[in-house]
Protein backbone atom coordinates (compact mmCIF):
# COMPACT_ATOMS: atom_id res chain seq x y z
CA UNK A 1 0.00 0.00 0.00
CA UNK A 2 1.31 3.43 -0.90
CA UNK A 3 1.94 6.17 1.66
CA UNK A 4 -0.60 8.89 2.24
CA UNK A 5 -0.05 12.26 0.57
CA UNK A 6 -1.02 14.65 3.39
CA UNK A 7 -2.02 17.43 0.98
CA UNK A 8 -4.35 15.26 -1.11
CA UNK A 9 -5.42 12.21 0.88
CA UNK A 10 -6.88 13.69 4.07
CA UNK A 11 -10.39 15.09 3.70
CA UNK A 12 -13.13 16.21 6.10
CA UNK A 13 -16.25 14.05 6.17
CA UNK A 14 -18.33 16.87 4.65
CA UNK A 15 -16.03 17.04 1.64
CA UNK A 16 -16.15 13.26 1.33
CA UNK A 17 -19.96 13.31 1.32
CA UNK A 18 -20.03 16.02 -1.33
CA UNK A 19 -17.29 14.60 -3.58
CA UNK A 20 -17.42 10.85 -2.85
CA UNK A 21 -17.35 9.73 -6.49
CA UNK A 22 -14.41 11.98 -7.34
CA UNK A 23 -12.49 10.95 -4.21
CA UNK A 24 -13.07 7.26 -4.90
CA UNK A 25 -11.77 7.72 -8.46
CA UNK A 26 -8.70 9.41 -6.94
CA UNK A 27 -8.30 6.51 -4.51
CA UNK A 28 -8.29 3.96 -7.33
CA UNK A 29 -6.02 6.09 -9.55
CA UNK A 30 -3.38 6.80 -6.90
CA UNK A 31 -3.71 3.52 -4.93
CA UNK A 32 -3.15 5.60 -1.76
CA UNK A 33 -5.42 5.34 1.30
CA UNK A 34 -7.88 8.16 1.92
CA UNK A 35 -8.18 9.47 5.49
CA UNK A 36 -11.56 10.93 6.40
CA UNK A 37 -11.63 13.33 9.34
CA UNK A 38 -14.46 14.26 11.66
CA UNK A 39 -14.10 17.28 13.91
CA UNK A 40 -10.49 17.60 12.75
CA UNK A 41 -9.48 14.09 13.83
CA UNK A 42 -9.04 10.93 11.75
CA UNK A 43 -12.33 8.99 11.74
CA UNK A 44 -11.84 6.44 8.95
CA UNK A 45 -9.40 5.21 6.35
CA UNK A 46 -10.70 4.13 2.95
CA UNK A 47 -8.60 1.70 0.90
CA UNK A 48 -9.13 -0.20 -2.34
CA UNK A 49 -10.44 -3.77 -2.24
CA UNK A 50 -7.05 -4.97 -3.54
CA UNK A 51 -5.24 -3.22 -0.68
CA UNK A 52 -7.68 -4.75 1.82
CA UNK A 53 -7.11 -8.25 0.40
CA UNK A 54 -3.35 -7.73 0.60
CA UNK A 55 -3.65 -6.79 4.28
CA UNK A 56 -5.74 -9.92 4.89
CA UNK A 57 -3.17 -12.11 3.09
CA UNK A 58 -0.33 -10.64 5.14
CA UNK A 59 -2.22 -11.21 8.39
CA UNK A 60 -2.89 -14.83 7.39
CA UNK A 61 0.80 -15.42 6.63
CA UNK A 62 1.80 -13.82 9.94
CA UNK A 63 -0.67 -16.05 11.81
CA UNK A 64 0.62 -19.19 10.06
CA UNK A 65 4.24 -18.28 10.78
CA UNK A 66 3.39 -17.65 14.44
CA UNK A 67 1.57 -21.01 14.62
CA UNK A 68 4.59 -22.73 13.07
CA UNK A 69 6.98 -21.13 15.53
CA UNK A 70 4.71 -22.08 18.44
CA UNK A 71 4.57 -25.67 17.15
CA UNK A 72 8.37 -25.87 16.95
CA UNK A 73 8.71 -24.44 20.45
CA UNK A 74 6.11 -26.87 21.79
CA UNK A 75 7.06 -30.03 19.91
CA UNK A 76 10.61 -29.43 18.74
CA UNK A 77 11.93 -30.42 15.33
CA UNK A 78 12.98 -33.62 13.57
CA UNK A 79 16.41 -34.38 12.16
CA UNK A 80 16.53 -33.92 8.38
CA UNK A 81 17.21 -37.64 7.90
CA UNK A 82 13.91 -38.44 9.65
CA UNK A 83 12.04 -35.89 7.52
CA UNK A 84 13.51 -37.38 4.33
CA UNK A 85 12.57 -40.91 5.41
CA UNK A 86 8.99 -39.87 6.19
CA UNK A 87 8.63 -38.02 2.88
CA UNK A 88 9.98 -41.00 0.91
CA UNK A 89 7.53 -43.29 2.71
CA UNK A 90 4.61 -40.97 1.89
CA UNK A 91 5.66 -40.78 -1.77
CA UNK A 92 5.92 -44.56 -1.99
CA UNK A 93 2.54 -45.00 -0.32
CA UNK A 94 0.82 -42.50 -2.61
CA UNK A 95 2.32 -44.00 -5.78
CA UNK A 96 1.34 -47.53 -4.77
CA UNK A 97 4.96 -48.73 -4.77
CA UNK A 98 6.13 -50.90 -1.93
Amino acid sequence: MKKINVAEDIVPIGEFKTHASELLRQLHATRRPLVITQNGKPAAVVITPDAFEEIERRELVKAKVAAGIASVEREGTLPSSEVRARLKAKIRASSGAR
